[in-house]
């Protein structure tokens, strides 16, 4: 038996005036999600538990089947993990933006999607001026960093940049025990990075320059059992998104590089669904996971996100169907999103998100479209999140 689940971060949405009260799960042509709900079940899964905060890593833990309640730690220590960085009892890992602020401004939370070349050359001018013993910024991908603070504090509030663009950044800097030393680094960055040659070669190209770091979704390392010990079976994951891989690297999954994965509209999505039926000719399980659609609603673009929608439904969802069909293997596919990022916020809300599951063991119910009020009506509710995918597993 093969076990697949596969993630359009951010594709559930409100209805939108400009698509005739339609949400954009409803405007797209979606005909392969679609099948999955007509061949199978649909309903409705709360991924992110009220008193969490609804962001991608609680709710992919969720998806996961592991109860952030209990697991979820931070979002920088699965940024650690997906970048292979170690963290001792002591370390507290915090996820490190490049962003670019203006006049007090959140002006981008990802510096124009600055490229991963260009802000590895802003981080490591950073650490070289501020790392220091107990002090550690590491590299990652595009604006996506890391921060490791030896013997740091896990209980200061702090904002994702994502949630605070067009505003005035002063009060959602961190606060709690702990907040002078946080604060100092992000606005000493600021000194370091506004006059960077990186920075002045983006502005004459008309680019946002990453001009600061934010220091956000700290946490300890966390114990959790891996999917072998949870479930039994061997699984990889494929993602461009660090926290994804971070997550996966906790669960004991093999993570998979996919060339021209980007995490952005432009991703490999065919490549990303190729590489996972390759996968599963030796692994039990996979995860895929594509980011496009929610960088289109936190853009609050809605044409990208209608087209993000459908490529993701056309290359990852319509291409795993027919390899599974063509394999001859007993299988179960989970579609669904992770949370809903709606465009008229352009930021992730607490909700229900629709899912749709279908398999050779899966009994078709009355649903014969995916999207949120036909999920709706499939009648299926899931209040805790991490109990769907056990729940697939076993029934």
């Amino acid at each position: 038996m093969k076990y697949i689940i596969l993630v359009g971060d951010g594709m559930a949405d409100y209805p939108l005036p400009e698509l005739g009260n339609k949400t954009p799960l409803q405007a797209a042509d979606t005909p392969n999600m679609d099948l999955v709900a007509r061949n199978g079940i649909s309903g409705m899964v709360k991924t992110i538990p009220d008193s969490m905060p609804p962001g991608s890593d609680v709710a992919n833990t969720s998806v996961l089947g592991y109860d952030p309640r209990i697991y979820f730690t931070g979002r920088g220590p699965l940024e650690a993990g997906s970048m292979g960085v170690k963290l001792s009892r002591d370390d507290v890992a915090y996820r490190c933006n490049v962003v670019t602020v203006q006049d007090g401004i959140m002006v981008d939370y990802s510096s124009g999607h600055i490229s991963s070349g260009e802000s590895r050359k802003l981080i490591e001018s950073v650490d070289a001026e501020l790392g220091a013993d107990g002090i550690k910024f590491h590299a990652g991908v595009s604006y996506r960093h890391l921060l490791v603070h030896t013997n740091g504090s896990e209980s200061l509030r702090c904002t994702p940049p994502h949630d605070i663009t067009d505003e005035p950044y002063e009060k959602y800097l961190p606060i709690g025990e702990g907040q002078k030393i946080i604060r100092e680094l992000m606005e000493k960055s600021r000194a370091i990075l506004t006059d960077h040659p990186v920075n002045k070669r983006r502005i004459v190209a008309g680019k946002n320059p990453g001009n600061m770091v934010w220091l956000w979704g700290q946490g300890r390392a966390p114990n959790m059992p891996t999917v072998a010990e949870k479930y039994g079976f061997t699984g990889s994951v494929i993602s461009a998104v660090d926290l994804i891989r971070g997550i996966g690297y906790y669960a004991g999954l093999d993570i998979i590089e996919v060339p021209g994965a980007t995490g952005y509209l432009d991703t490999n999505y065919l490549g990303k669904a190729e590489y996972a039926l390759e996968s599963l000719k030796e692994k039990d399980f996979v995860w895929v996971h594509v980011e496009a659609p929610d960088e289109a609603s936190h853009a609050g673009d809605i044409e990208a996100k209608i087209e993000a929608i459908e490529q993701f439904d056309s290359k990852v969802v319509g291409t795993i169907l027919r390899g599974m069909e063509k394999s001859g293997e007993e299988y179960l596919l989970l579609v669904l999103p992770d949370h809903l990022t709606p465009i008229s916020v352009r930021t992730h809300v607490h909700g229900e998100v629709p899912f749709a599951a279908c398999g050779t063991k899966v009994k078709n119910d009355d649903v014969d479209s995916y999207c949120e009020a036909a999920a709706e009506a499939g009648g299926i509710r899931f209040r805790n999140g991490h109990t769907l995918v056990t729940h697939l597993i076993t029934n």
